[in-house]
């Protein structure tokens, strides 16, 4: 029996003695970075089942709960907040099509929500993450800048920090990318892995604490060839690289490192696909708030990833926003 695991790996896939079947289970859990408990439940839930969906899995047999309640709160606190934040995991859980049907509670100085998602699948069901090649597209499928956009919504209320960004940026400027962040973060990953399977995806990854640089380096160390990954275009919430720029570049989003929760997927493309990828994950079919943009290709090279000296930035607008902005892909045939 093989264990296929590493460090660069989203999930583990353990084959099973019987029917060549394959159990892939992941876990994940981090402190809330939102101020809304409900919303807080969604994001830890699309943050757990996107390892899944790097994968290429859509479909979750099961999903367990971890929940640390902070002793710091009064029972009113905790009857307020806690059912909201299980709520909201649980209809996450709900929406991707699976259920929650355990986990573990405890008493802890901090608020952390996680969880535990399991499958049984066919090996046609997933996409082991190492099969990319030089001409492959690197299309990411959430924009960058969530940690910017939950600070910028925190100093608001910190007169000190305000003023180092005020001229670069509105209060209501941070107000719509604070929403657009958190629908972002909340929003499941999975009608992206679907099409991951329609349009022959190599491999893929979920963008989340390491940022997309860490994470792009993380999977390029995976793969069979010898390729390296370029990356020339950054989709970012609008308006949350003049934050950044205004603060000294303190967060890193420029060069790839700003941690981001919950994010998008970034996935290695044939050349031919990935317009159409973007194209169709767009679709009103699919629901509201998908998008896709085309960020880097694929190179021979020697499993390493970079974003080149001065790369594109996308300024991604909110939804809501009055001003339309084009936020279009980048065509491969431009990089």
């Amino acid at each position: 029996m093989f264990l296929y695991s590493g460090i660069g790996m989203d999930s583990c896939v353990i084959p099973l003695r019987h029917g060549g079947l394959s159990l892939v289970q992941t876990t994940d859990f981090f402190y809330p970075s939102v101020e809304d408990p409900y919303m807080t439940g969604r994001i830890a839930c699309a943050n757990v089942l996107s390892d899944l969906y790097a994968m290429g899995i859509t479909e979750c047999d099961n999903m367990l709960m971890l929940l640390s309640v902070s002793q710091k709160m009064n029972e009113e606190e905790r009857e307020k907040i806690m059912p909201l934040m299980i709520k909201g995991f649980r209809d996450a859980a709900e929406e991707g099509g699976t259920s929650v049907t355990g986990g573990q509670t405890v008493i802890n100085p901090w608020i952390i929500i996680g969880g535990v998602a399991t499958v049984v699948c066919q090996p046609n069901e997933f996409i082991m993450p190492d099969s990319a090649v030089p001409g492959d597209v690197l299309v990411l499928t959430k924009p960058l800048g969530t940690q910017v956009a939950v600070n910028a919504h925190q100093w608001l209320d910190n007169p000190e920090k305000w003023n180092k960004i005020k001229l670069v940026v509105s209060r209501e400027d941070v107000e719509l990318a604070y929403q657009e962040a958190m629908f972002s973060m909340a929003a499941l990953n999975r009608t992206a892995a679907s099409l991951m399977h329609t349009f022959n995806a190599h491999a893929a990854t979920d963008v989340t604490g390491f940022g997309i640089l860490g994470h792009a380096q993380n999977l390029a160390k995976q793969q069979q060839c010898d390729v390296s990954f370029v990356i020339h275009n950054l989709p970012i919430i609008a308006k949350m690289a003049a934050i950044t720029k205004a603060c000294g570049n303190r967060f890193g989003l420029l060069q790839g490192t700003s941690p981001e929760t919950s994010g998008g997927l970034l996935i290695c493309l044939p050349r031919e696909q990935a317009a159409r990828f973007c194209a169709e994950i767009k679709s009103p079919k699919y629901g509201e708030g998908h998008q896709a943009w085309i960020i880097g290709i694929v190179e021979k090279g020697n499993r390493f990833a970079r974003i080149i000296d001065k790369p594109r930035i996308i300024e991604v607008t909110p939804r809501g926003a009055s001003t339309a902005q084009d936020n279009s892909s980048a065509s491969p045939e431009a990089l």
